[in-house]
């Protein structure tokens, strides 16, 4: 079995529609991330003219987890940086391993990113399921 694993219905509502939930003021920050030079969809050319315009704040940051270096691209409405600051803290910690509670960070990034605090809960118990699957696998 791979990593990838079907999320429940209304889990994952956010992906391909960041941009018109941000402009429509519903999502505070989006974030996407990928080891660099693996993935081309990052969608900086949807986000840049209102990155331009100052209606979303855009930050970048490239982090090594060995043996490939993480590329995270955060966007946030402004007012809302702070989101994008607690976030890349957590990243940095992912990339060199020291998160204690895998729950409890993924819990907090999608506070950060706006979900629904019912999604959240779904998403977690999804992962811990997943997580069982891929230990008995082995």
């Amino acid at each position: 079995m791979d990593d990838d694993f079907e999320l429940p219905p209304g889990i994952g509502p956010h992906n391909d529609r960041e941009l018109e939930l941000m402009l429509a003021g519903t999502k505070p920050m989006a974030m996407f991330s990928d080891a660099v030079h693996v993935s081309d969809y990052f969608p900086e050319a949807d986000f840049a003219p209102y990155v331009e315009a100052g209606r979303i704040i855009r930050i970048e940051e490239i982090i090594p987890r060995p043996p490939y270096e993480m590329r995270y691209l955060f966007y946030a409405l402004p007012g809302e940086e702070w989101r994008i600051e607690e976030a890349l803290v957590m990243c940095r910690n992912l990339c060199v391993g020291t998160v204690t509670d895998h729950d409890a960070d993924s819990a907090r990034m999608g506070e950060l990113l706006g979900y629904a605090p019912e999604d959240i809960a779904t998403f977690l118990k999804q992962s811990r399921v997943h997580r069982c699957i891929l230990k008995t696998e082995q």
